[in-house]
């Protein structure tokens, strides 16, 4: 198995790349970098706990400087982040930040874990399945559960299928909403083995696949029927859309040993990097903060769990390993700001005066995802 090193990215470029494709990996400064993955994890792990932990101790605010707002899919990522670094360093100081965070999603959010959009709830629902297999704390599985029920009600007939993006739009689905909850079909099945969970995975990708990804190429669009016209928002192309619908195929392929949907996943991957509109240079696309700040943690996060998957060619691992490590280079040499360690929304600047949450979890998502491939020897 390649290990890919610093020295290695240098002048490497693109092969069979697409008519909007660029180089990927264009040639690095020659200096000698010292990149302290795990450090620098640990480094940004601490910070975001302690810089964006609301006063109540509850939630997570909006950014560090002047709102104090709750955002329930932000702060699902957080718990999502927090079970990352658990995962890594079996540090026991994680499991009661999990639970603080957990709860007090619950709490901030009236008292309940259902909210209005079912994207937001899949997040939540996939973050503490994580967690529950961790620390197999019930009350993360009971979240879950309240979780999945309330998701399954969002799937209608609208647009041929699918779930809704939101309660009070049920006629207007959307990748976000729908690839998130074929994972988490997936995980479910995988650890409780329910029939109805697979088969609601495949229902959903079909629709999924059939309506919101180009046949020519695998990208995967935002939605449909967003303004009440049947129109599909082929003009939104975001990094988290790809990286969702890598995990879904990823999901499905694990759960069923079907290789089509692990084709799919690939293709999807590869199209993503060589697209000018989702990684031009070579670099995850700036997407700004707000909720676009979190776009690139997610694509990172499935991308890295193909990049580990036995199933793939030699030849594509190779591929996505680059791209990671290069964007991880990135991220650790131009866009994270010393000593305060925040990350901005360009990984190849500093950020500004202001970081929100939602870019600063980014920036450790990826950070995390090159130091979980460092310890699977993936790269060194």
């Amino acid at each position: 198995m390649w290990k890919w090193t610093a020295a290695m990215l240098l002048g490497l470029s693109c092969g069979a790349c697409s008519d909007e494709a660029v180089p990927l990996y264009p040639d690095r400064e020659t200096e000698q970098v010292n990149y302290t993955w795990h450090a620098t994890a640990d480094s940004l792990q601490a910070t975001t706990y302690e810089v964006f932990l609301s006063a109540n101790g509850r939630y997570f605010k909006e950014n560090n400087t002047s709102s104090n707002n709750f955002h329930y899919w932000w702060n699902a990522h957080m718990l999502d982040v927090l079970v990352d670094g658990y995962e890594r360093t079996e540090d026991a100081a994680y499991v009661p930040k999990m639970k603080n965070l957990l709860l007090g999603i619950r709490e901030t959010n009236n008292g309940h874990y259902p909210n209005e959009f079912y994207d937001d709830m899949e997040w939540l629902a996939l973050s503490a399945l994580r967690a529950y297999d961790l620390t197999q704390d019930a009350d993360y599985l009971d979240a879950v559960e309240i979780l999945w029920a309330d998701i399954q009600t969002g799937i209608n007939d609208h647009q041929g299928g699918g779930v809704a993006w939101r309660k009070g739009q049920l006629d207007y689905k959307n990748t976000p909403a729908n690839a998130p909850a074929i994972i988490l079909a997936c995980r479910l099945y995988e650890r409780f083995g329910s029939e109805e969970d697979i088969e609601q995975a495949v229902s959903l990708y079909e629709w999924l696949k059939n309506t919101l990804i180009d046949p020519s190429t695998g990208i995967a669009w935002d939605g449909i029927n967003r303004n009440g016209d049947g129109e599909i928002d082929k003009s939104w192309l975001f990094t988290y859309n790809q990286g969702v619908v890598i995990g879904a195929g990823l999901e499905l392929y694990r759960n069923t040993q079907n290789t089509t949907y692990l084709q799919d996943a690939v293709r999807t991957a590869k199209a993503a990097l060589n697209s000018m509109s989702i990684a031009p240079g070579g670099i995850l696309n700036n997407e700004n903060q707000g909720d676009g700040g979190l776009f690139k943690g997610i694509m990172v996060r499935y991308l890295t769990l193909l990049a580990m998957e036995e199933g793939i060619s030699s030849v594509d691992r190779e591929d996505f390993l680059r791209f990671l490590l290069f964007n991880g280079q990135t991220v650790f040499s131009k866009s994270i700001a010393r000593p305060s360690m925040m990350v901005g929304p360009d990984w190849n600047n500093l950020p500004g005066e202001s970081t929100d949450l939602s870019t600063q979890l980014s920036g450790v998502m990826m950070m995390e995802a090159i130091s979980k491939l460092q310890d699977g020897g993936l790269i060194e």
